[in-house]
C-alpha cells in the first residue's frame, strides 16, 4: 500500500493524502519520508499551483508512530533534518504553492505540527487537535511551541500544550486555528474548491505573495513593513500598466459573478 498518495486534479490542483488509515495515519518513518518526497515533488511540478493535504479514514494524523518508536525507532535522523527532502514539516513550509490542510479528524502532537505547517486549515465537526508532547515526556521540534502561541495567543497555547487536552472543532474555529467548519462529506471538496480559486490567480503573484507574508510574519511589525516596501517596490515596477488594466477587467467580472449578477 502506498502510504502517501498524490492526485493531480484539473485546474492546477494536487490532492496529497496520508494513506495509513488502519493506524490513524501515524507518522512512521516511511510516512514521514514519503510525505516529504510528495511535497518536494508538488513544489517542483509547474503544472501544480495549489495543494490540498488530508488524511484517509477517520484521522488526519495521530502523530509519530509510538509503536515504531517503542520498538527502537528514531525520529532524529529525518524528523530533525534541515533538508525538505527528509523533513515533512519543512517540505510543507517551503512549498512555494499554497497548502490547504483539510483536517478530517484528529491531528495529534506531530500531526498537529504537520497541520500547522499548512497555509490554510479547514475543518469538519470531526476535527480535533491535541498536543501531548509534555505528556509523553518530549518537546516539539517542528515549531509547535512557537507557531501555536502566534495563532491563538500565549495563554491559550499554554493551556493546550501543558494539559494535552483535545481542542474540538468549534473551539479551534473560535480560537483561530481553522478558517471554517464544513460538513465532513464536504471537507475535501471545499478544500479543493478553495485550492482551485487560488490556482486561478497568476502563480508567480501567488508564490511571491505567500513568501512575502511568511517572511514578514517571522519579523517584528516594523521590520515587516520595511521588508514589504523593499520587496514589493522593485517587483511592482516590472509590471506594465497595461497588464494591470487587463487583469482588472477579469477581477471585476469575477466580482460580479460572485455577487450573483
Amino acid at each position: 500500500m502506498t502510504v502517501v498518495t498524490t492526485e493531480k486534479r484539473d485546474g492546477g490542483v494536487a490532492l496529497v493524502t496520508l494513506n495509513r488509515p488502519e493506524a490513524m495515519n501515524a507518522l512512521s518513518r516511511e510516512v514521514r519520508v514519503r510525505l516529504a518526497e510528495a511535497m518536494v515533488a508538488v513544489d517542483a511540478d509547474d503544472d501544480i499551483r495549489a495543494v490540498v493535504l488530508t488524511g484517509a479514514g477517520r484521522a488526519f494524523t495521530a502523530g509519530l508512530d509510538l509503536k515504531e518508536l517503542g520498538a527502537g525507532g528514531s525520529i532524529s535522523e529525518d524528523a530533525n533534518s534541515d533538508s525538505p527532502a527528509r523533513n515533512p514539516v519543512l517540505a510543507i513550509e517551503r512549498c512555494r504553492k499554497p497548502v490547504i490542510g483539510a483536517i478530517n479528524g484528529a491531528a495529534i502532537t506531530g500531526g498537529f505540527e504537520v497541520a500547522l505547517a499548512c497555509d490554510i486549515l479547514l475543518g469538519s465537526p470531526n476535527t480535533r487537535f491535541a498536543d501531548t508532547h509534555a505528556r509523553v515526556g518530549i518537546l516539539p521540534g517542528w515549531g509547535l511551541s512557537q507557531k501555536l502561541s502566534r495563532m491563538v495567543g500565549i495563554s491559550r497555547a499554554k493551556e493546550i500544550s501543558l494539559t494535552g487536552n483535545f481542542v474540538d472543532a468549534q473551539t479551534a474555529l473560535d480560537w483561530g486555528l481553522i478558517n471554517r467548519i464544513v460538513p465532513a462529506e464536504e471537507l475535501v471538496p471545499a478544500a479543493l474548491k478553495l485550492a482551485a480559486d487560488i490556482a486561478s490567480v497568476p502563480p508567480a503573484a501567488v508564490q511571491d505573495y505567500k513568501r512575502l507574508i511568511d517572511e514578514g510574519f517571522a519579523q517584528s511589525f516594523g521590520s515587516s513593513i520595511a521588508h514589504e516596501k523593499a520587496t514589493t517596490g522593485p517587483r511592482n515596477a516590472k509590471v506594465a500598466p497595461g497588464e494591470v488594466a487587463a487583469a482588472r477587467e477579469g477581477v471585476m467580472a469575477r466580482g460580479r459573478e460572485q455577487k450573483g449578477g
